[in-house]
This record gives structure tokens, C-alpha cells and sequence, in this order.
């Protein structure tokens, strides 16, 4: 049943009239017309007496008068909570990399709670590949990627940002005492490293084996943090982005290894498929992301 034909029987039975209707509809008399007579054909029935160019309704016509009036209520009901809802609920999907995830969900995660209480936030931690399988298959909403620049246009980039790597090791370290260290020597050290395959340590190992060389990590470990402290102790050395590192660094507790002749790139990406609709809720934790995660153009829209 169409909802604006119940809306043209409603004037229509207010004004005892069918030009007067299409008058206040701004259709034509014939378009009135019509419509009456779909309903009437839809409840087969006839709703509406015509003699003598005057219009009154049938038995029938006043039960259905009842109905429609409760229906159009309900339906501006529905739209004004729907239209008019001022707390935004729902779940949001986002993949993103393990190492993004502390800086992600520190301290403004709160902010976000208080400004979001209705939306729920999943988080899946996943390498590249996986990210773009969930998000093709839409089983996330969007991904925040730490790997290779990524262009396609089956995605919307949302923000993207070229990150820093640097090969760290403890502050009192001897190793953080010297100039620069070969790769030949960098890769005879003791590593904790991320998993195999993930992200920035693929590029890393893809890095050296285009230079026929390898590292064999004394411990392969997700938490990026727990690296961060490994390393702090003394345990080995790691390879990790410059936002986990530096403020350890600057409060003299790592320091950054300078290796001649190798250079590693990787940027951060906030992306979507482009046949995904963008909700409210999608928007507002795209744009927590874009303000915790990316520290270029923060002034700016999205």
C-alpha cells in the first residue's frame, strides 16, 4: 500500500472534494482520481459516493478514514524519532593494524564514550591482507591500514599519512653510542619483532631480502608496547614506527639506531569500499580515527 494515496484519501475526505484535494496537493484532478481508485481496488471497496459532483464517504470508506489517520500518525511518528534522534546509535566494524591500537584507545577513548554513548566500537586487529578480505567481504566497516601506499579506486581514502620507522634499541644500549651500524651488523643483533607478515615488519623483511639478508627474531610478539619494554630492558632491538617509540626516546629510555644504506617507507591509511554507505556512526568514529590517528591537516574536514 502507498502511503500517499492513504495521505490523498485523507484530504480527499477532509474536503469533500476531489479538485479541491489536488489543488492543496498540487496534482492534477485526474492524479486524485487515480489514486482513490488504487486503494479502492486494493481493499475492493468503494470509499467515496459521487452524485451530483458532491463527494461523501461510504461505510466502508469512514473505517478506512479510522485506519488511515492512525497510520499517518505513526508514520510521522517514525520519521521525526528516526529524523530528529539525537544520540547516535549502532555498531561501527573498523580492522586496523595491533600496533595502532594503544594509541587509538588511550585516555580519549573516554571522550569519545561521553560524545558517543549509543555507538558500539569493535575493533578487529589484522594484517593488511586480512583488512581488505573483511572489508571487501563487508564484514568491517573500514580499515586502518600501516603497510605500503595503498591506491585503488575501490576505496575511499579518508586520510592517509607517511610514517616514520626507525630500528631502536636501549638508551644506554652500546649500540646507540655508535655513528651508524651496517645492515651486515644490524641484522647479527638480537630482534623482537611483531609477528611475521604484518605490516611494517613484512616491509622490513621484504627490505632486507632484497638485499639477500634476514633476521631470525628471538621473539615474535603482537603487543607493540610490550616490544617497547623489551627492548627498554635490554632484551634485543626491534624495528617500529616512530609513534610507539618516540616518546620513550625523548624521554631517554630508547634511542634510534642510524643504518647506512637502508631505508624503509610506510604510510597509514584510513580507508573504506566505495559501494559502502557512510552512517552517522561510521562518520563520527572515521572522524575520532582521523583526530587521534593522523596529526597532518587536523583542522580540516574530512
Amino acid at each position: 500500500m502507498d502511503i500517499k494515496n492513504l495521505n490523498t484519501f485523507i484530504l480527499v475526505a477532509e474536503m469533500n472534494s476531489f479538485s479541491k484535494a489536488a489543488v492543496k496537493l498540487g496534482y492534477s484532478q485526474s492524479t486524485v482520481s487515480f489514486q482513490i481508485k488504487q486503494l479502492e481496488q486494493e481493499f475492493n471497496s468503494q470509499l467515496f459516493e459521487r452524485i451530483n459532483h458532491t463527494v461523501a464517504l461510504t461505510e466502508k470508506g469512514r473505517e478506512v478514514l479510522e485506519y488511515a489517520h492512525q497510520i499517518s500518525k505513526l508514520t510521522k511518528e517514525l520519521k521525526e524519532s528516526i529524523q530528529g534522534e539525537k544520540v547516535l546509535k549502532g555498531h561501527v566494524r573498523l580492522a586496523m593494524a595491533d600496533s595502532l591500537c594503544q594509541s587509538l584507545l588511550n585516555e580519549r577513548f573516554l571522550d569519545f564514550r561521553k560524545k558517543y554513548p549509543g555507538i558500539l566500537l569493535k575493533i578487529i586487529a589484522a594484517g593488511t591482507e586480512e583488512m581488505f578480505r573483511l572489508i571487501n567481504h563487508n564484514e568491517v566497516d573500514a580499515i586502518l591500514t600501516l603497510d605500503n601506499h595503498i591506491y585503488n579506486t575501490e576505496y575511499v581514502i579518508v586520510r592517509e599519512e607517511k610514517v616514520k620507522m626507525n630500528f631502536v634499541t636501549a638508551a644506554d644500549s652500546p649500540l646507540a653510542a655508535l655513528g651508524a651500524i651496517s645492515v651486515q651488523e644490524l641484522v647479527r643483533q638480537p630482534f623482537i619483532l611483531t609477528e611475521k607478515g604484518m605490516s611494517y615488519r613484512r616491509l622490513m623483511d621484504e627490505k632486507l631480502a632484497e638485499l639477500s639478508l634476514e633476521i631470525q627474531p628471538i621473539l615474535e610478539i603482537g603487543s607493540a608496547d610490550l616490544i617497547c619494554s623489551l627492548v627498554e630492558q635490554g632484551a634485543g632491538i626491534s624495528f617500529l614506527p616512530d609513534y610507539v617509540t618516540c616518546r620513550r626516546v625523548e624521554r631517554g629510555r630508547l634511542a634510534y639506531l642510524k643504518v647506512a644504506d637502508l631505508e624503509i617507507e610506510a604510510w597509514k591509511q584510513l580507508l573504506y569500499h566505495r559501494d559502502k554507505w557512510v552512517s552517522p556512526q561510521m562518520e563520527s568514529v572515521m572522524q575520532y580515527c582521523v583526530s587521534r590517528e593522523f596529526t597532518e591537516n587536523k583542522g580540516k574536514k574530512m
